[in-house]
């Protein structure tokens, strides 16, 4: 049998069928309304512990962190499907009782969850207790998640110089000269008579002069007009990121109502 001292350390150890067999992990601990005594164990079965199948607590009894029940597995496992909802009505647990061969007797009531020991097994000053598993501490801790947000560097992109020739035309306005012939005409004076009377009285001849002219030319030279190389610099703006956080809530539940903390 399992004992009043036993019963905290319940919830949370693994149960056995009567051979040995391992069944699962026991979820919670259901107590008659009237006596306050516990009838019913419920163990988590299916796969992955996705289903509780309820067994009597009469006839289990727990050893060294193993509950053993006085069940075959098989019949573990097929027990009535009933939501574990933290109370027995009195027609689901005549359905268990019938189901493993119990006799419902007149006096006996819906049972309710009790992973929450008796009062009177309390140590002194204990304010609650833990209806999920052995009591550890007085209290509830609330997590939450918080967004980590940081940075990591990247390749954004290249950039490279590269330069080649293209033709433009270009055009100035450049000072240019020529000659032009004049005619001057000179009277006869004493200081060119000489040059005058030089040379036969009446006679044919020709005098020449040559004109210059300047021309535009045109070239072109290579000269080295600037320096280009590339740099970097650090540019800061501000980006919006988020994400998605989980956190829990504690309620309170009172009679019925729910109280979100």
């Amino acid at each position: 049998m399992i004992t009043q001292d036993q019963l905290r350390n319940v919830v949370g150890a693994t149960a056995y069928d009567r051979n040995g067999d391992k069944i699962g992990k026991v979820g919670q601990l259901y107590y008659d309304d009237a006596t306050g005594q516990p009838t019913w164990v419920t163990v988590n079965t299916g796969f992955f512990g996705t289903h509780e199948s309820f067994v009597p607590v009469s006839g289990a009894d727990f050893n060294g962190g193993r509950v053993a029940v006085a069940y075959d597995k098989a019949k573990v496992k097929d027990a009535p499907k009933i939501a574990e909802d933290g109370h027995l009505s009195p027609q689901e647990e005549q359905q268990l009782y019938r189901y493993y061969g119990v006799d419902y007797g007149a006096g006996q009531t819906a049972g309710r969850q009790a992973g929450r020991d008796a009062a009177d097994n309390d140590a002194p000053g204990t304010v609650g207790r833990d209806t999920s598993g052995p009591t550890t501490d007085n209290a509830m801790t609330r997590s939450e998640e918080h967004l980590r947000v940081g940075t990591e560097t990247q390749v954004a992109g290249k950039a490279r110089l590269r330069k080649h020739v293209v033709t433009e035309h270009q055009q100035t306005t450049v000072p240019v000269s020529h000659e032009e012939v004049t005619l001057e005409r000179e009277p006869i004076t004493d200081a060119n008579r000489g040059a005058a009377y030089d040379g036969p009285a009446l006679s044919e001849e020709e005098h020449e002069v040559t004109l210059h002219a300047e021309r535009p030319v045109v070239d072109t030279e290579a000269v080295a007009v600037e320096r280009v190389r590339l740099g970097k610099q650090t540019v800061t703006e501000q980006e919006t990121v988020g994400g998605q956080v989980r956190k829990e809530e504690i309620e309170l539940d009172t009679d019925g109502r729910t109280d979100r903390r």
